[in-house]
């Protein structure tokens, strides 16, 4: 065998660089269902099954093509350890396969991307890093980019990206509408009567082969979080692109102006759910932003919406990309706020009598996702308040999430929403009382705490927690100018005799939920 073409579980691309120079007479494709990527975090059951059942389609899809692939399978053993880790199962197969080279696109996660370097080393061979154009931005880019800047800007970022890729344009140079970013009009709530019955996303039917998979979690990781009931993602590339056209028909036209607005019993709203699916590479970037840039020309969505989406894909999803491999491996030990503390137990299992943060958690139950405000505002916010370690955060996000993959979620969890990097993602701590879910939402109906109230039995534990946080990180948070007016609201809470009945309610609450 001349090359051995690793193809990673988040890297189901035919038209991937690793395939460059393929000769199907010479070459051969790896891939491996292993037991350390369900188990180093505690993977919800859909993730599980999610990332299997795309990579069985994947293999079967590049055989049909004549296509030699080297599969490892989990059984419903536990006790079968084949599968260990990428380490020995590669051991085992450059061992009976006896490759001259290996060949691999540049993992998302730096522990993959070390592992793989050392097993090659431990073997004496040579392994071959391509870099992934799935991404409009390679890494060597950004770094070009970051070299020299004290700080990196997102804004600056994605203008940077908007004019060298021509995307919404004009042919005098200038943004479309003459704005950059219409965030400002992309903050829009429901009112009483809530949201216009959005369209949920497709469903897809499991196959035969998705149904084995399905078997597989329920019996090996019956003891993991989550629900395998609502399994009708996308799997492969046809229907993958069936999802883009659905968002793009259906959701599009009001994704923008209700992104941040939150409502009971709604986890998708008009959200794309097309992180995960974009992840794990069945889908790309670039046909997203042009099929949203269709929409807006042909007049079917408004400008403000179409941005808004397109940021997310050319601004954010590679801005935090090049934020992590460019701080990597350091990035992931960064605790800014010095925040120690273990999530409580319903963050797990979705158990607590906080309205907001029960529904969060059962959309992350049943499908393994919640939109972005739901992430950073409710759950990221409170994990952020409450003093948990940011890692751990991360580490739960990476669990739960079915989009997760280490280069998305850390630059997200450990740096934008918990602030644990101390500004190089995010400019400030994004933490609110629970007025802000109020305004967004309809959870605070019904619910048994008032956001208006800090401390006592009615007290919202957002806005408890909120004032905590404030005064405990008051010193670090000093020099942040973006912090000014929050903190100079502490002295305010001070000459009313506030801040102590607060800080003690949250050190009870600190207390009771730890003992769950």
């Amino acid at each position: 065998m001349r090359n051995l073409i690793l193809i990673l579980g988040d890297q189901l691309d035919a038209d991937s660089s690793a395939f460059d120079d393929f000769d199907s007479e010479q070459d051969a494709v790896w891939m491996a269902e292993v037991e350390e990527e369900t188990s180093y975090v505690w993977s919800h059951k859909l993730r599980i099954a999610f990332f299997f059942s795309c990579m069985r389609h994947f293999r079967d899809y590049l055989r049909e093509r004549d296509i030699e692939v080297h599969y490892q399978e989990l059984t419903h053993r536990r006790s079968d350890d084949r599968g260990k880790d990428f380490q020995t199962v590669l051991r085992k197969d450059i061992y009976n396969l006896r490759p001259q080279k290996l060949i691999v696109t540049r993992p998302g996660h730096y522990r993959v991307l070390q592992n793989l370097e050392d097993q090659a080393e431990e073997s004496g061979l040579e392994i071959e890093i391509r870099p992934d154009r799935h991404f409009y931005c390679d890494v060597d880019e950004f770094t070009e980019y970051a070299d020299g800047r004290k700080s990196l800007l997102l804004e600056t970022f994605y203008r940077q990206m908007r004019k060298k890729h021509d995307v919404l344009m004009t042919s005098s140079g200038d943004p479309e509408g003459d704005n950059w970013n219409f965030d400002e009009d992309n903050r829009e709530v429901f009112g009483k009567q809530g949201p216009d019955n959005p369209t949920p996303p497709h469903r897809f039917r499991p196959d035969d082969l998705t149904q084995e998979v399905l078997e597989l979690v329920e019996k090996r990781w019956s003891d993991h979080p989550g629900s395998l009931n609502n399994f009708t993602l996308p799997v492969t590339r046809p229907q993958a692109l069936q999802m883009l056209r659905d968002f793009i028909d259906h959701s599009l036209p009001k994704f923008g102006t209700f992104e941040d607005a939150m409502w009971t019993d709604e986890a998708f709203l008009y959200h794309s759910r097309l992180s995960a699916i974009l992840n794990v590479k069945l889908l790309n970037p670039r046909e997203c932003v042009e099929k949203a840039v269709e929409a807006y020309h042909s007049g079917h969505a408004e400008l403000n919406n179409v941005e808004g989406f397109v940021r997310q894909l050319i601004g954010w999803r590679e801005f935090v990309r090049g934020i992590y491999w460019l701080k990597m491996p350091d990035y992931a030990e960064k605790n800014a706020l010095s925040a120690t503390r273990d999530l409580p137990k319903f963050f797990w299992d979705g158990q607590t009598d906080m309205n907001c943060v029960r529904h969060a958690m059962q959309h992350v139950l049943d499908h393994g996702y919640t939109h972005h405000i739901e992430r950073l505002m409710v759950l990221g916010n409170l994990s952020l308040m409450y003093g948990a370690d940011p890692y751990k955060f991360h580490e739960w996000h990476m669990a739960m999430y079915l989009d997760s993959v280490d280069w998305a979620s850390l630059p997200n969890t450990l740096g934008m929403s918990q602030y644990g990097d101390g500004g190089i993602v995010g400019t400030k701590p994004y933490c609110s009382t629970g007025k802000y879910i109020k305004r967004m939402s309809n959870y605070c109906e019904g619910c048994r705490y008032r956001p208006e109230v800090a401390h006592g039995d009615e007290a919202c534990p957002f806005t408890t927690f909120y004032w905590d946080f404030l005064t405990r990180s008051e010193k670090k948070l000093a020099n942040n100018n973006r912090m000014a007016l929050q903190l100079k609201n502490i002295d305010r809470k001070r000459d009313k005799g506030e801040l102590g009945p607060i800080r003690e309610h949250a050190k009870h609450l600190r207390e009771s939920w730890a003992k769950q």
